[in-house]
């Protein structure tokens, strides 16, 4: 199907999603989804993604005043921009799934498909990423909704523009060159990603065919990782004739006031770590809405967008956002961590990653200049962040300190259970006794290495 058929039938897809089985709608498999909540520390958590991640304020506090109802009343945004609520059990699943229904919400069958959150309304946008997902879904729609699918495989269709998806790595990729050819990659983010194919959509939609049916084949949860380059270029004779995939200008903060180049005013907030309660939400939506807000567009790197104020509006807004515990500018040091739920939460975590944030924004500022992200992963999963990092681990020894790596890695440094915040504040000290004039944190930490690092934590 071309991009144009596919916007000439949007408006039917979308009947015809309303009128599909919920339990269709919404199968995900392993992951957290209303047809499959997973257990965790503080009861069942669904995670799902709004077709295009969009909703109005409306929706959003209508899912908000259910999160509250059937569940704990704990929203989160994923580093990927999905939305997951906490604290349900197993008779309120349904109960949720049915307000999303009624609040006109899409869930979209089959794999996630991540989109730029401002895809539609951004000038620069190279091209509409929603219609190609909708060109995508219609004429892949057998193959991605296949149970042999990796639940968890991850999509990306890139248009391009103000906040691009560069940075977000996933299974197959789907980029906009210009407004007539797509870039076709797997396994990777916008530098790392392996190109197999390019021209226009249609090209682009048989090589993701091409790739969904290598999945398939492999078996029942196996990655784009797992397909052999040399099969792949047999199914793709043509991609040894890519030669790179050209890297995007670095995206715009996520937090803060930014005008687009046709003027619109958009306001980026970011709950702390991710985490909101629904009290709060409800009433930041409600203040939104009586400024003029008409839309939400949910953002990679935890956090959203308001799309509809007026320029004159928002500092205002920004202020009743930091009072119900939102970031509304950029360079918050919260927005330098990545922390997953934690104890408490999450059956999983061996600490409290959030409350040892909290504390160390406080005591250690030499680790967030910007030039490096803190993982605090409660167990070795590593759900929270995919990306290298400085990660502190926890497991039932105690902890691990992994100078620049996955939860999952060998860590450079064990430290025993007890006061971790004491550690990770003597690190803190050693950076700023070592750091060179105009050094980086990160820089610093890559100087004194393993041995270092060993170092200053036992130093008293």
């Amino acid at each position: 199907m071309s991009i144009q058929a596919a916007k000439a039938s949007d408006r039917t897809g979308e009947a015809d999603l309303h009128d599909r089985p919920a339990a269709e709608i919404r199968r995900r498999g392993a992951c957290p989804a209303l047809a499959a909540p997973m257990p965790t520390g503080d009861g069942l958590l669904v995670r799902l993604r709004p077709a295009g991640g969009a909703l109005t304020p409306s929706q959003f506090a209508s899912l908000a005043r259910s999160a509250a109802a059937h569940g704990n009343g704990i929203l989160e945004i994923t580093a990927r921009g999905n939305l997951q609520i906490r604290g349900l059990r197993a008779e309120t699943v349904g109960q949720l799934a049915a307000d999303v229904d009624a609040a006109g919400i899409i869930v979209p069958d089959g794999p996630a498909i991540e989109t730029p959150p401002l895809h539609g309304i951004d000038p620069e946008e190279i091209c509409d990423p929603a219609a190609m997902e909708m060109a995508l879904r219609s004429t892949l729609r057998d193959q991605l909704a296949s149970p042999r699918l990796a639940p968890k495989l991850s999509f990306v269709v890139d248009g391009g523009g103000s906040f691009g998806l560069s940075a977000l790595s996933a299974d197959i990729r789907v980029v906009a060159q210009s407004p007539e050819d797509w870039l076709v990659a797997t396994n990777g983010d916008g530098e790392t990603a392996t190109p197999v194919a390019i021209g226009p959509a249609e090209t682009a939609i048989s090589a993701v065919g091409e790739i969904l049916s290598l999945l398939a084949n492999l078996g029942q949860g196996r990655r784009a990782r797992d397909i052999d380059p040399a099969l792949l270029r047999t199914c793709s004779p043509a991609m040894d004739g890519i030669q790179f995939i050209p890297s995007r200008a670095e995206a715009m903060p996520l937090a803060g006031s930014h005008r687009l180049k046709d003027g619109k005013t958009i306001l980026g907030l970011r709950p702390e770590f991710g985490q909101m309660r629904a009290s709060d939400l409800i009433a930041l939506l409600d203040l939104a809405t009586d400024r003029g807000a008409t839309a939400i567009r949910l953002a990679p790197g935890r956090g959203f967008f308001l799309i509809g104020l007026s320029a004159d509006t928002v500092p205002a807004m920004q202020i009743d956002a930091a009072r119900h515990g939102f970031a509304a500018q950029p360079g918050e040091n919260s927005e330098h961590i990545a922390a997953c739920a934690g104890a408490g939460a999450c059956g999983s975590a061996f600490y409290e990653t959030r409350t040892l944030a909290r504390h160390l924004i406080g005591v250690a500022p030499a680790l967030f200049d910007g030039s490096l992200t803190l993982h605090l992963s409660g167990c070795p999963k590593g759900c929270a962040h995919a990306r290298p990092a400085l990660t502190l681990t926890g497991s039932a020894e105690g902890y691990g300190l992994i100078l620049n790596g996955l939860a999952a890695d060998l860590p450079d440094e064990r430290i025993a259970g007890g006061r971790i915040d004491f550690a990770i504040e003597r690190l803190a000290r050693a950076i700023e006794d070592n750091k060179d004039a105009g050094e980086s944190t990160a820089a610093c930490l890559t100087r004194l290495g393993a041995t270092g690092v060993s170092k200053a934590l036992r130093q008293e």
